[in-house]
């Protein structure tokens, strides 16, 4: 049985791609939950209709079917303190695409 531990050892792994941080610590994947075989956990993007959300969804959701889990997510719009610490990471991180 996969714990939330296994869970979050594998998706604190996924880069975002252009800035040099994981999802995770940019806020960008929040609130992960784990029950029976399915992880549940929310991408919190700092501006609507962003053109890589597919793209950072399916990094994520990669690692977790590796597990054998399945996984369901939910989109918000993150907070302007959210979003004003992901603005300095992606200044401090920024790698370009």
């Amino acid at each position: 049985m996969k714990t939330l531990s296994d869970v979050a050892n594998a998706i604190t792994k996924v880069m975002h791609p252009a800035i040099n941080y994981p999802l995770t610590e940019l806020g960008i994947v929040t609130d992960v939950e784990l029950e029976d075989n399915k992880v549940t956990l929310v991408f919190a993007f700092p501006f609507p209709n962003i053109p890589i959300a597919d793209q950072l969804i399916n990094s994520i959701e990669q690692p977790i079917k590796e597990l054998g889990l399945e996984m369901e997510h939910s989109i918000r719009i993150m907070s302007e303190e959210e979003k004003a610490t992901f603005l300095q990471l992606e200044a401090a991180g920024w790698k370009g695409m």
